[in-house]
């Protein structure tokens, strides 16, 4: 059945990239609403869906009616992860608070609020064929499947190549992948700020990567945190489709761009999936 909060609860804290205070309220929703967010500084509500994402640079940003709010893809990975279908995101800035750089930040969050059933029943996304995107050397693609399961591979200078399996659940997405924060190398950091972008990152929030290796090393939770980071941004992603995937999700390189891309790709002909009720 579809599940919302059985209460109100809130956080405050820094965005990432606008780097400053913003608080966030999660609250209950109706059955049927869907997760929305809402820019309560601008008094605009802004549906998370794929079709609304206007940006994909340095994470996935929704914009409706002159407004948008961006990074939500760690917050909408926390929903995925406990199974939430309606919810009211509230905040008073662009970005939610990146808090501790995961997802697990946000889940800890939610599961304090408590969740509560609702009568009616929740409907999935079921793969009937393969949907393939490719941006440059980056693919991701959705393949059809008996449940919901997630493959990344990856490569970059010093972290070298990582891939995960991770076969969707919530006690394994709490473990495995919402603990993975987000990752930035150093010498790039100079443009973002010039850009207005990473004001809020730290040492605390963010593994930072130089030409050595990681420099918060203390920081780090997992030897290949950045591959499970990654997936953990497709679940995100993914989670923009409006309801459950069943499917198999591959990316190779892949990143917020390429995920919008695909459910672009996905939702293009009614021949890719089928509506069920679970």
């Amino acid at each position: 059945m579809r599940t919302t909060l059985a209460r109100p609860v809130q956080a405050t804290g820094i965005a990432l990239h606008a780097g400053v205070p913003v608080t966030l309220q999660l609250k209950p929703a109706a059955s049927g609403a869907g997760i929305v967010f809402r820019r309560a500084d601008l008094g605009v509500d802004i549906p998370a869906r794929y079709d609304l994402v206007g940006e994909t640079r340095l994470g996935t940003v929704i914009v409706q009616d002159g407004a948008s709010v961006g990074v939500i893809e760690h917050l909408m990975a926390a929903a995925a992860g406990l199974g939430i279908d309606d919810l009211l995101v509230a905040l008073d800035g662009p970005e939610p608070p990146i808090l501790d750089g995961d997802a697990l930040s946000f889940l800890t969050l939610l599961e304090s609020a408590g969740l509560a059933v609702r009568d009616t029943a929740r409907t999935a996304i079921k793969l009937l064929r393969p949907v393939t995107v490719e941006q440059g050397d980056a693919r991701a693609s959705l393949l059809p499947a008996e449940a919901l399961s997630y493959h990344y591979s990856l490569s970059y200078p010093v972290i070298g190549e990582q891939s995960y399996d991770f076969v969707f659940s919530a006690a394994g997405f709490k473990c495995e992948i919402a603990p993975a924060r987000t990752f930035g190398f150093v010498k790039d950091l100079d443009a973002l700020n010039r850009m207005n972008l990473a004001r809020g990152a730290t040492l605390d929030n963010t593994l930072a990567l130089d030409d050595s290796g990681v420099v918060n090393k203390d920081r780090q939770r997992f030897t290949d945190e950045f591959v499970r980071h990654k997936i953990l941004d497709a679940i995100g992603d993914m989670a923009l489709a409006g309801a459950a995937l069943i499917a198999r999700f591959e990316g190779v390189k892949s990143g917020h761009a390429t995920n919008n891309a695909l459910l672009r790709a996905l939702f293009s002909d009614p021949a890719n999936y089928r509506r069920v009720e679970l």
